[in-house]
């Protein structure tokens, strides 16, 4: 497994949260890091985007020394760093778009137009793509706020070039409802609300666990199935934490109550 995305110095998402993830699904991770953060669960405090060069070494020297079953992309943050991806996607297996535009804490963490890259670049040679609500919105250019709109933005983004499109819910009103669409299959895949302080990294997490199952030989839609449950499990995990003074990591490796508080 290859994750393409940004460190966060807290341990909470990012490269951290989607190796954590791969090695919960026990899958070996390897990591080429495309941005440099300084942040925690409330502020960001500094952006700094890899070079495209240097992005694309980091890429070469796994994808020369090991077959890549699966990719996933998080933070890549510039235009640039999309089309180092899009350049080496036939190295890169299975191929799991996480389209970041902003922090957890909502700051902004791309370029402007980092939309746009997106869908010229990356969208069309996605295997799945996995927008929150406001990363279909940017996606799309329409209002996401509930299943119809979700179910049309799905389908936009299949339009698109998408191979399978996941719009997840957890910022719904209500329990939390991801809608998935192939092209002809739709599912709407519901699941409890687990209430949590420390939820950080849970898009990061989602999109590692689906790409990691389906490296693992799943289904698009099972692998979306078994993702969602795994973030669930993770938040449930670590709701007692007391790791960090604002919102914390998820438990994706299972050590419940045996955690630090």
């Amino acid at each position: 497994m290859l994750t393409v995305a940004g460190t966060d110095p807290s341990g909470g998402a990012g490269v951290a949260a989607d190796l954590r993830t791969f090695a919960a699904l026990r899958v070996h991770g390897a990591l080429a890091v495309a941005v440099v953060t300084a942040q925690d669960g409330d502020t960001v405090s500094a952006v700094r985007p890899c070079p495209p060069e240097l992005l694309d070494a980091q890429i070469a020297a796994v994808s020369g020394s090991m077959a890549i079953s699966a990719t996933k992309t998080g933070l890549l943050a510039t235009a640039a760093n999309a089309e180092v991806v899009a350049a080496r996607r036939a190295d890169l297996g299975v191929l799991v778009v996480d389209p970041v535009l902003r922090a957890s804490s909502g700051s902004t963490l791309v370029e402007d137009a980092m939309a746009e890259a997106y869908l010229r670049s990356l969208v069309p040679l996605a295997t799945v793509v996995t927008p929150n609500l406001a990363e279909a919105e940017a996606l799309t250019g329409r209002r996401v706020s509930d299943l119809k709109d979700m179910r049309q933005a799905a389908a936009l983004l299949v339009e698109a070039g998408a191979g399978v499109a996941v719009v997840t819910g957890g910022h719904l009103a209500g329990g939390p409802i991801d809608v998935f669409f192939d092209g002809s299959q739709w599912a709407e895949l519901a699941g409890a609300r687990v209430v949590s302080e420390n939820n950080r990294g849970t898009g990061c997490t989602f999109s590692a666990a689906l790409a990691a199952e389906m490296a693992l030989g799943r289904s698009p839609l099972e692998a979306t199935r078994r993702a969602g449950e795994l973030v669930r499990r993770a938040l449930a995990g670590s709701a007692a934490w007391g790791i960090a003074a604002g919102p914390g990591p998820l438990d994706q490796l299972g050590w419940g109550s045996a955690a630090p508080t």
